[in-house]
């Protein structure tokens, strides 16, 4: 690594034609990338919520299935974020050559990341979205704050999208992917207050889980989702600022060095 690759990121408008390349390309498969993205957290909210939800009547003063519908918009989030930059992103970058030939037009490399960025946060957005629309047509969500969880979905998007960036800057190959969803995603899934309370963990976990993105998301999202405003939203929101912020820039500084020689 040189001091050239830690620059601060170089950002134009140039980005969003990028954007649109991935969004024409997607479009012509949306509806099924819609639908798979929308099954399994889907699958595990109604499964989990009917069905642990006869044993556990309520978490928190509200039925088990409210409870949970706020850790699914997060968990649909964050997967929809982590495999479009993971799997798509990588793609694009080291199997289809398609970030070569878009840097040959009037494009920098910063663009180019910080497109494939935010179309991440867009698909995620929808994702999101789709999983909200679903518990709000259930009843399972007091709508009074609900629209504010569009932005928290985007910022939320943005994060898990940059965290993602830093492993496919690394990554020799798809079979990479696995470490990162097995020593990271699935851990935090379990522990971040997304199928039951983290206050109920041994403290040293606890420790670990209040410095987890995914926690931080999922204690803006719950309050939102069951009417009342969240407690130390700016100190959350701030977390998750943070995190995209300077995953991005790390993420930007490995992709210079492994393709900028």
């Amino acid at each position: 690594m040189t001091p050239d690759h830690w620059r601060l990121p170089q950002l134009s408008r140039r980005f969003i034609p990028v954007w649109q390349r991935n969004f024409l390309v997607w479009r012509k498969l949306a509806l099924p990338s819609i639908l798979g993205n929308l099954a399994d957290p889907v699958i595990y909210l109604f499964g989990l919520g009917f069905g642990i939800g006869m044993l556990v009547p309520e978490v928190g003063g509200v039925s088990y299935i409210s409870f949970l519908a706020a850790g699914m918009v997060c968990y649909s989030t964050m997967n929809s974020a982590t495999f479009e930059v993971l799997y798509s992103s990588f793609s694009r970058m080291h199997v289809q050559r398609t970030w070569d030939a878009i840097l040959n037009a009037p494009v920098s490399l910063d663009d180019v990341v910080f497109a494939e960025l935010v179309w991440a946060a867009s698909k995620a957005l929808l994702s999101g979205a789709a999983i909200l629309l679903v518990v709000s047509l259930f009843g399972l969500v007091d709508t009074r704050h609900v629209l504010w969880l569009l932005p928290l979905i985007f910022l939320v998007g943005l994060t898990f999208g940059a965290l993602g960036l830093i492993v496919t800057a690394l990554a020799p190959n798809y079979d990479f992917f696995m470490y990162y969803f097995t020593l990271f995603i699935t851990p935090m899934m379990l522990v971040s207050g997304v199928f039951f309370p983290a206050d109920q963990l041994p403290p040293t976990i606890r420790a670990v889980t209040a410095v987890l993105p995914l926690s931080h998301a999922v204690e803006l999202a719950r309050p939102l989702l069951l009417g009342r405003a969240p407690e130390q939203a700016a100190m959350h929101l701030l977390v998750l600022g943070g995190y995209c912020g300077v995953a991005f820039w790390l993420a930007l500084a490995l992709t210079r060095r492994r393709l900028l020689k």
